[in-house]
């Protein structure tokens, strides 16, 4: 199973390689974003990130929603555990 994290594009770094600091959940990481167009990838937009490249844009209200129920999975593992 794949899973993809929402984060957002915080810099361009190399315009011309397509690679962007994004934040994701608090941390930058150095993400690729050549699998999406360039109007798909501006500072400010949110994009679905899956080792470390950015596979879909998606819009703000989608990525809080996505953040939250990764948080609560998150919580429930914790009390799963022993």
């Amino acid at each position: 199973m794949c899973i993809g994290i929402p984060g957002q594009i915080i810099e361009i770094i190399e315009s011309a390689q397509r690679i962007a600091q994004v934040d994701i959940s608090g941390r930058l990481r150095t993400v690729d974003l050549g699998l999406l167009s360039p109007d798909e990838s501006a500072v400010g937009d949110w994009v679905l990130v899956h080792a470390g490249l950015a596979v879909s844009r998606m819009d703000a209200d989608e990525a809080y929603r996505t953040l939250a129920l990764l948080r609560e999975l998150d919580e429930f593992g914790k009390e799963e555990q022993p």
